[in-house]
């Protein structure tokens, strides 16, 4: 299967089973990155603050990233273009395909007692995916905790430390802004790109510092 092909079907089982916004979408994306080598935890890690700093879903964003990047290994510019747009395209046609079902049919099944119920089981389903990827992100960012997949034919992910269990500079920056956009009078109330801008300049600042 080509590059693209495989691009537009797996996010596109991840626009259709990803029920919970965007931060759900992490856990497909990180059994993309290890069942198809496209990229690491790492990479994965720097795409989410790409997609977090930039307008847009999230999940959509990062589905343009990923098929950017893919596609640029495999076509130069112009294969990058291509990926993004397949990309993107296979993220966002499930959620085209069922809101014209759910239209349709929404005044018929509006009181119905499965289309609740139903409802009610994806609620919790998409609360563990999201708890999944807020883990994910905790043990990337603010430990040397790395993820090693899963062994073969198993379904539980391997863990490995590297070094001290805390990344100190990434815990001091995350308590440090957490107080500015929660208690500080003068901070809470300025616009979350400057924290963004923030934080890729202390991130700058301590990467010089630590080579």
């Amino acid at each position: 299967m080509s590059v693209y092909l495989r691009l537009f079907w797996e996010f596109f089982k991840t626009g259709l089973f990803a029920v919970g916004g965007g931060m759900a979408t992490l856990p497909f994306l990180h059994d993309i990155g290890e069942s198809m080598g496209w990229y690491t935890q790492a990479d994965l890690m720097n795409m989410l603050a790409v997609s977090e700093s930039t307008p847009g879903p999230i999940g959509i964003n990062m589905a343009t990233y990923v098929g950017f990047t893919v596609g640029s290994s495999h076509g130069g510019t112009a294969g990058a273009v291509l990926g993004a747009l397949v990309a993107t395209l296979g993220e966002v046609t499930p959620s085209i395909v069922v809101i014209l079902i759910v239209a349709a049919m929404l005044k018929k099944f509006r009181d119905s007692r499965y289309v609740n119920n139903a409802f009610y089981g994806l609620r919790p389903a998409s609360t563990g995916l999201i708890g999944a990827a807020c883990v994910a992100v905790v043990l990337e960012v603010l430990t040397h905790v790395v993820s090693l997949g899963t062994s073969e034919g198993g379904i539980v992910n391997r863990y490995a430390l590297e070094g001290s269990l805390f990344d100190w500079r990434g815990l001091a920056l995350a308590a440090v802004l957490l107080v500015l956009t929660n208690w500080v009078k003068p901070t809470k109330k300025l616009h979350p790109i400057v924290f963004i801008v923030l934080s890729a300049v202390v991130g700058v600042v301590f990467r010089f510092a630590g080579a």
